[in-house]
């Protein structure tokens, strides 16, 4: 099903790529109408990106098709004078407007904040950007690994061999989107209550940093430098990844009844009142020989059997998996997180893709309509604005939708 949470919201969607529609698919999962702003001809150039090269040359890139459903695609060209009164009248109508330009650009083409609050003075204006609107690195372009490398993330992930590495996935532009939604989701409680708009400046950057809250802790109160630990946890041991008979397996004995539980399980209980291994900073201080000690017995086995021996113990583990086991396992079936929705191309096809992260009153969440063609509500949103036929048609003429 699709939320209702946010029903009869009115969300102006002017981003590109992931971050800010990524922010725009968690408002529209809620139940917001979404209505997506895209340049006439190109359009968001996520319809060019992905996997799939026959689907990205359709316009329909398996990049926008994640993060893209149940929204609306209205095409206005702000550069002309027509696309640019279009706009004005949208606005005037919206709940919430979010765009991830650089900052700037939407006030070169006249819509500033003040222009906007002008127009409408409950109106949300969500700007996201790779490092805010304000500040010395403003101005600079940023993609997702660009923003990994500056927040300090690749510099903790992997070895110490073979750090600074960037995350499998954009973790950034992520994180980035979420920050967004949520400051979107809390300025729509106070317009509600007050009638208030809301400037929202969602930096990338700013969202990474505050993503890696215990490793920056570790430096700005406890004066420490993060440095890559692999698949091991700083603050314990044993926790990390361990090697099985046939694959590895992920272990978080962070307690000390779970280190005991889990040496008497290996059947190795004599590590438990090893000097080496006593306590907890005894064994994160010799944690590469308390890992050889326990693998030693952890090989007898494979990780599948381990995590069946191990699953009613109390002690944190699991195999590690391929994201296509991921997406097959009976735990994300149950939770209904992949959904099918229809292809835009009216094939026949459906694309699985994924809803909601929470389920809402004990139901799944899930898009309300497939991801639209580029500009497929342009006529129908225009309609709803007060535009007759011949209106519109003049507007196509001239370019400005």
């Amino acid at each position: 099903m699709t939320a209702n949470l946010l029903d009869g919201v009115r969300v102006l969607d002017l981003t590109n790529v992931l971050a800010g529609p990524f922010a725009g698919y968690q408002l529209a999962l809620m139940g917001a109408d979404v209505v997506k702003i895209e340049t006439p001809g190109t359009g968001d150039l996520a319809r060019q990106l992905g996997a799939d090269p026959a689907l990205s040359a359709d316009g329909l890139g398996v990049s926008f098709l994640a993060q893209n459903a149940g929204k609306k695609s209205i095409t206005i060209n702000l550069k002309t004078a027509g696309g640019a009164e279009v706009f004005a009248k949208m606005v005037a109508t919206a709940d919430v407007l979010v765009e991830n330009f650089r900052p700037g650009v939407l006030e070169r083409l006249g819509f500033s904040w003040d222009r906007l609050r002008e127009i409408n003075p409950a109106l949300i204006y969500c700007a996201v950007s790779g490092f805010g609107a304000t500040g010395p690195m403003r101005t600079r372009p940023a993609y997702d690994q660009v923003i990994q490398g500056l927040s300090g993330i690749m510099s903790v992930t992997g070895t110490k061999e073979t750090a600074p590495l960037r995350v499998g996935y954009p973790v950034c532009d992520s994180f980035g989107g979420l920050a967004a939604a949520f400051a979107i989701a809390a300025a729509l409680v106070r317009q509600h209550r007050t009638g208030q708009g809301a400037y929202l400046d969602t930096s990338m950057l700013d969202a990474a940093v505050t993503s890696m809250g215990w490793v920056v802790s570790d430096h700005l109160i406890a004066g420490g430098t993060p440095e890559p630990m692999a698949n091991e946890n700083i603050t314990s041991a044993p926790s990390g990844t361990f090697e099985t008979a046939d694959g590895e397996l992920n272990i978080a004995a962070n307690k000390q009844e779970q280190y005991e539980t889990l040496c008497q399980v290996l059947g190795r209980g004599e590590l438990i009142d090893d000097p080496r291994f006593q306590r907890r900073e005894d064994r994160k201080r010799n944690r590469e020989e308390l890992r050889a000690e326990l693998e030693r017995s952890l090989k007898e086995k494979t990780a599948a059997e381990w995590d069946e021996i191990l699953l009613d113990t109390g002690v944190p583990a699991a195999p590690v998996i391929s994201v296509p086991q991921a997406l097959s396992s009976a735990q994300i079936a149950h939770r209904e997180l992949v959904t099918a929705v229809p292809s835009p191309a009216e094939d026949g096809r459906q694309f699985r893709i994924l809803g909601a992260p929470t389920r809402v009153d004990g139901a799944a969440v899930a898009p309300s309509g497939r991801p639209p063609r580029l500009g497929e509500h342009t006529t129908e949103v225009l309609a709803e604005l007060g535009y007759s036929h011949s209106d519109i048609t003049r507007l196509s003429q001239e370019g400005a939708v």
